[in-house]
């Protein structure tokens, strides 16, 4: 069965990093571009990162720019989204997405940024 599990999140004060994983199963990882995702309370689903499947091209939303790094190894089938100098805003539940022939979502991960 297709699978994407998120790990990484948690509890971290502003200014500070966190590297989220997502590894994937199921499907041919290497054949899909992955995107994250994310969700603040009341707010709609936002699309923060994109990548191809061969790792050349990144893609990020204005609001994470030049903090956040979306990288993967296709090797460990397994996309990372480093997240540095984080904000209070960039609390939220983030996804992993895989893009391809077919969409699957990840579970999701909680980042609060606090304090």
């Amino acid at each position: 069965q297709v699978q994407l599990v998120e790990s990484g999140g948690g509890l971290v004060q502003p200014g500070g990093s966190l590297r989220l994983s997502c590894v994937a199963s199921g499907f041919i990882f290497s054949s899909y571009a992955m995107r994250w995702y994310r969700q603040a309370p009341g707010k709609e689903r936002e699309l923060v990162a994109t990548i191809t499947s061969g790792g050349k091209i990144t893609n990020y939303a204005d609001s994470v720019k030049g903090r956040f790094t979306i990288s993967r190894d296709n090797a460990k089938n397994t996309v990372y989204l480093q997240m540095n100098s984080l904000k209070p805003e960039d609390t939220a539940v983030y996804y992993c997405r895989a893009w391809g022939i077919q969409h699957y979502w990840g579970q999701g991960t909680q980042v609060t940024v606090s304090s």
